[in-house]
């Protein structure tokens, strides 16, 4: 039998008739101040362009149930989409109550009524909340002593202690933030007299429910299709919950969802781009949602001779297997990424080696191979894969290849893992060489303005700084000439350097340092001594190469130059194990 699937649209006071209920396997409460204080400024612009106007705040998908308190039947509804919303409607009349004078007993009443029922034992009321919130039991305790109870957002010390502690429950830090948010609003002269009647009488939301989950879920992704703004992940994870069953499990998964996507944030998706990568080992070609259903759950191949697609087995079941799965590579993430991977290897080697390919490189998907090599391998010559790892990745991207052409060479290096019978048939195979001559020759000219240059400064600087320390370039970085790029006309340099040897020198590997900060062109100009003594003097101290240079050069003439740069050139095409003949050497330097 077709289950009844229920629609309308409701004014605000109307949508607070009904109950609701946040599952736990929904995600947090997420909202920022930004996205709080925009959604209190369009309802009072819409007020004041026209008072009589109808706003559309939004959409609410629903799961219906019946529920019965006591002797009292009533229907809930699990609030599958639209919770953010709702949430932040349910802290605005929580301080709009507190913010009312006791005077005005009308306005109150219908703060407290949209908030909780009270309970009245003569004619068999329970006390119920308007909003159950099962995501977690702290996030309900923190309703019922700061939103539900007369006052409680009047607690502005407590509230800025909540928003600000990091290990607070994120809903909670964020609805502590949020309450904050509104009091200012309206304490800064936004008028609750004019925006309140309007938030509940003129502005409202539609929503469309159903008595089965499943169906529930489906309307849930449908509706995003159709413009409502949700995150691939929440898609994702909704889909899964739905093929789960048992609500015992479907809490446990919805929870280990909950805090793989905390720990990521807003770089969630592209962690699950990663798993994407792992399974299908092909570039993308569509979106990350069409991706999991087309080539992971339901992929196909194309049969040459019938001239149609033929099904293959999936790649990963939804439900269970899909979040098994996920939360295996995200325990492989944190293992390789958090600070404390000094155990892996019981030296910063990894650390090291990770934070010059994590800063230095403009793409990522160097991280599916890794965290697939950690799933088969673990910690087993794990150092020397990702050296091959980044010898490979970075030499492609510095010889010029396309980004097409990078992501089919890693995804080889992942069907490499995948097949090779042990770890030295790995090491030694050809998906790992690197083009040497091409490398040389890229290297051996100019380089600065490259997309690339920062990468191989940072790398030249690891190589000098080595691992008894932990490698760690500050976030503002800047590349410097030694010798400037335009010399005053009285200067040394132009005394030393010739013009021709200025043009062909000036960009080229050995005349480029790292600085921590960047200087005007007026300083950078300084002749050698000077700008040794008063530019780098406190600037360099970050940079190894960069100390390692004004320690060891006391002039920068062209000799000085042609050294530094054929140690320097060495040194790097070492890294990539690239041994050069003293005659490959001369014509570097040339």
């Amino acid at each position: 039998m077709a289950q009844k699937i229920e629609s309308d649209k409701l004014f605000v006071k109307d949508v607070f008739q009904k109950w609701y209920r946040i599952p736990e396997y929904q995600r947090p409460y997420v909202w920022g101040s930004d996205q709080v204080v925009e959604l209190l400024d369009d309802v009072y612009r819409a007020r004041q362009s026209n008072p009589e106007s109808q706003y559309f705040l939004g959409s609410m998908v629903l799961k219906r149930s019946d529920k019965q308190d006591g002797t009292t039947k009533y229907e809930e509804y699990d609030l599958l989409d639209g919770q953010q919303r709702l949430t932040t409607l349910f802290l605005i009349t929580a301080v709009v109550r507190d913010l009312t004078p006791t005077s005005n007993e009308v306005r109150k009443k219908t703060c407290r009524e949209t908030i909780y029922q009270m309970a009245n034992p003569d004619d068999n009321i329970p006390e119920r909340s308007r909003i159950v919130f099962d995501i977690r039991d702290k996030v309900r305790d923190f309703v019922d002593n700061y939103i539900k109870s007369d006052g409680g957002t009047c607690k502005v010390d407590d509230l800025k202690q909540l928003s600000q502690k990091s290990d607070e429950d994120i809903s909670i830090r964020n609805m502590a933030s949020a309450v904050l948010t509104i009091r200012e609003f309206f304490q800064n002269g936004n008028s609750i007299d004019e925006i309140f009647p309007f938030l509940r009488s003129n502005v409202l939301m539609i929503y469309v429910a159903t008595e089965e989950l499943e169906d529930a879920f489906h309307l849930f992704t449908v509706m995003n299709t159709r413009g409502i703004k949700l995150r691939n992940s929440d898609i994702l994870k909704t889909e899964n919950l739905a093929k789960i069953a048992d609500a015992t499990d479907r809490t446990k998964y919805a929870k280990t969802w909950e805090s793989i996507e905390e720990y990521f944030a807003e770089d969630f998706d592209n962690f699950l781009s990663h798993i994407r990568t792992i399974l299908v080992k092909q570039k993308a070609g569509y979106n990350l949602l069409k991706e999991y259903e087309d080539n992971v759950y339901a992929p196909k191949e194309y049969d040459r001779i019938k001239k149609s697609y033929t099904p293959k087995p999936p790649l990963l079941i939804k439900g269970k297997p899909t979040f098994d799965f996920i939360d295996r590579y995200y325990r492989h993430y944190r293992s390789l990424f958090d600070d404390d991977n000094y155990s892996l290897t019981n030296s910063f080697e990894l650390y090291n080696q990770l934070t010059l390919m994590r800063f230095g490189f403009e793409a990522d998907f160097w991280i599916a191979p890794l965290l697939r090599y950690y799933d088969k391998y673990k910690t087993n010559e794990l150092l020397k894969f990702l050296y091959l790892l980044d010898a490979k990745f970075s030499s492609d991207w510095i010889i010029g290849f396309s980004p097409t052409e990078r992501i089919e060479r890693t995804n080889a290096i992942i069907r490499e893992i995948e097949t090779a019978v042990d770890q030295n048939s790995l090491f030694t195979s050809a998906v790992f060489k690197v083009e040497s001559q091409d490398l040389l020759r890229v290297l051996s000219g100019g380089i600065y303005g490259r997309r690339y240059c920062r990468y191989i400064l940072l790398k030249i600087d690891l190589e000098y700084h080595g691992h008894t320390t932990k490698f760690s370039p500050p976030e503002t970085i800047s590349i410097e000439h030694i010798l400037p790029q335009t010399p005053n006309t009285s200067s040394q340099w132009v005394s030393d350097f010739t013009e021709q040897d200025r043009e062909k020198w000036i960009n080229r590997l050995g005349n480029l340092i790292l600085l921590s900060r960047r200087k005007n062109t007026a300083q950078s100009n300084l002749d050698y001594p000077q700008k040794k003594e008063k530019y780098f003097k406190k600037n360099v101290e970050l940079f190894s190469n960069s100390v390692r240079i004004f320690n060891t050069f006391n002039t920068w003439k062209l000799v000085d130059l042609k050294k530094n740069h054929k140690e320097t050139l060495v040194k790097l095409l070492s890294a990539y194990g690239i041994a050069l003949s003293d005659e490959e050497i001369q014509k570097a330097v040339e």
